[in-house]
Parts: structure tokens; C-alpha cells; sequence
């Protein structure tokens, strides 16, 4: 036996933690989520309402100035104008769809 204290080893100062990075949160859910709820709603109204009878008797229907209300009115009218606002529907669709697809897809990864 040795008169010798023994020598005292000093605890290893921890190195840097394993860094994992962050998995899609809640609110990044609940905000895609949001984003579909209103694509999806904007892309049917879009789609639908030009095609009614209250298209051409809303507000913006007769908001041209005074001189030109008639020019506007046959422009507001316009089948292809109808047209061009239910493609933005149908895109804002897409876009839904599209976004529920890349969320089930990122969610199996």
C-alpha cells in the first residue's frame, strides 16, 4: 500500500450534444392545415359563383365610373371573364389538393 493519495480524475466536460433537427410541429401543421381549409374554400367559391345570378348584381358589377358603367357591365358579363375567375378557381383547387398531398408526404418521411 502506497502513502500516495490517489490521484482524482476530473469528470470529462460533455462535448456537444447530438442535435436533432426539429420534426414538422404543430404549428406548422395546424397553418398547412389553415392554408388548405382556405385554398379549398376561395378555389370553390371562385369556381361557382360566376356562374350565378348574383354575379352581375353585386357591388363590383356597378362600380365603374358614371361614363362607363354599360362598357363595364358588358365586360363584367363576359363568358370569358367568368371563365378566367373559375380557372383561378380551379387553380386555388390545385394548389389545395397539392398542399394535402405534400403534407401526408412529408408526414411518412
Amino acid at each position: 500500500m502506497s502513502d500516495q493519495p490517489a490521484p482524482v480524475v476530473a469528470p470529462e466536460p460533455p462535448g456537444d450534444p447530438i442535435m436533432t433537427p426539429p420534426g414538422p410541429g404543430w404549428f406548422q401543421r395546424i397553418m398547412s392545415v389553415l392554408f388548405i381549409i382556405f385554398c379549398l374554400e376561395l378555389g370553390l367559391f371562385l369556381l361557382v359563383y360566376p356562374w350565378t345570378g348574383s354575379w352581375s348584381d353585386n357591388y363590383f358589377a356597378w362600380a365603374a365610373a358614371r361614363g362607363n358603367v354599360q362598357r363595364w357591365h358588358t365586360f363584367w358579363n363576359n363568358t370569358y371573364v367568368r371563365g378566367a375567375i373559375s380557372g383561378m378557381g380551379a387553380v386555388n383547387l390545385w394548389i389545395a389538393i397539392a398542399e394535402v398531398f405534400r403534407m401526408f408526404a412529408k408526414r411518412r418521411t
